[in-house]
């Protein structure tokens, strides 16, 4: 009976850092970082159905950022400065992720791949989910800014300087929305944020 891999390979995300050019004072690997985009892409899509008249599918919206860095198993977390510095290399790197896709696909039972390969391979008709995945991924790393500015780590400044200007020029009104009324409070000690404990 044959053996089938890919989920053993995707708990494999945990050994994947990000940041890796950065000073971090936490090390976040691209598991966790997944979860909390999950978490902020399911949350744009309320926003989107709930407070904008939409009607977007914030579990699927989830799922896609559960699995949108998991190409990085294979070919590592490369830094955005370098991933984006020339066309040459953002061609080259979009290649690989597309084989590393196609590898970690081929892990799966015939049954299971068509539904896992709407999640890694992402196709043009889902377009506005896919932005919200993205946003989602930029606040996530303002987040992880804000957090070592927190704890006295200058090193990342600049970063969330250049993820703040990138969200602005989004100017998506659900992103808008999630930095008036959630990001703030990243910012307060959590006897400030109205936990009981």
């Amino acid at each position: 009976m044959e053996k089938y891999h890919f989920f053993a390979i995707m708990s494999r995300m945990k050994y994947i850092n990000r940041w890796s050019l950065m000073n971090n004072t936490r090390q976040e690997n691209i598991s966790e970082h997944s979860l909390t985009v999950a978490m902020i892409a399911h949350a744009l899509c309320v926003i989107n159905n709930k407070k904008l008249g939409g009607n977007t599918n914030p579990e699927r919206a989830a799922a896609v950022a559960l699995f949108h860095d998991c190409t990085e198993i294979i070919t590592g977390d490369l830094p955005t400065p370098i991933k984006y510095s020339s066309k040459t290399l953002r061609k080259a790197y979009a290649d690989i992720e597309n084989e590393a896709s196609e590898q970690l696909l081929s892990t799966l039972p015939d049954y299971m791949r068509e539904e896992y390969e709407k999640l890694i391979v992402h196709k043009d008709e889902d377009r506005h989910t896919l932005i919200l995945v993205k946003a989602a991924d930029k606040l996530s790393a303002l987040i992880k800014c804000i957090e070592e500015e927190q704890m006295g780590n200058n090193e990342f400044s600049r970063a969330k300087e250049q993820t703040l200007e990138y969200i602005r020029k989004l100017d998506i009104e659900e992103v808008n929305i999630f930095m008036r009324d959630f990001i703030p409070s990243y910012s307060l000690p959590l006897d400030e944020q109205h936990i009981s404990l």
